[in-house]
């Protein structure tokens, strides 16, 4: 079996409008949000085995906000998964080593969320899908496990949604 785990970046400043949209900063929601997912990930002990990261700032400084969760864990960024779409994204999981059980994906929107009802193909948990189906928000992990051996055979309708957790799942102030 093999997990994978979609993180969309988590909300991004548009306070200068001149600023490249590769170089978007988080605003302080998106920084809030991912301090929400770093406590969720250590609370559920989700622990990935690799972390792959878009190049954007606002992916980086979401990494940044997990870095203690996920001490210990590689990281390698990917400037080519910034503009990634779901043909793009599989492609890059399929050549991943077969030693890796799991992955983290820190990265865009449409790509991420086109990939993971792809991948899920309707299969997983109710509630989960139906939140995945409504939006995939700024800050929110898919969390989908593969019945596969190799990460090659990753493809549509290969893997079950476990989880769709949005920051706004996990702030207790709303």
């Amino acid at each position: 079996m093999r997990r994978l785990y979609l993180l969309r970046h988590a909300k991004s400043s548009w306070d200068d409008p001149a600023l490249d949209d590769y170089d978007r900063p988080l605003n302080g929601r998106g920084r809030a949000a991912a301090r929400l997912m770093a406590a969720h990930l250590r609370a559920a002990r989700l622990r990935p085995d690799l972390v792959l990261c878009s190049g954007a700032r606002r992916t980086r400084q979401t990494l940044d906000s997990l870095e203690a969760v996920l001490d210990g864990v590689p990281a390698v960024i990917e400037p080519e998964l910034y503009e990634a779409d779901r043909t793009g994204l599989l492609a890059r999981l399929r050549r991943l080593d077969d030693r890796l059980a799991s992955v983290l994906v820190i990265g865009h929107n449409p790509g991420l969320e086109r990939l993971a009802e792809a991948l899920a193909g309707g299969q997983g948990d109710g509630q989960a899908l139906a939140r995945l189906a409504a939006k995939f928000p700024t800050g929110a992990l898919a969390v989908l496990d593969g019945e596969i051996d190799r990460w090659a055979e990753l493809d549509h309708g290969t893997c079950r949604l476990a989880a769709f957790v949005r920051p706004k799942d996990l702030d207790k102030g709303t």
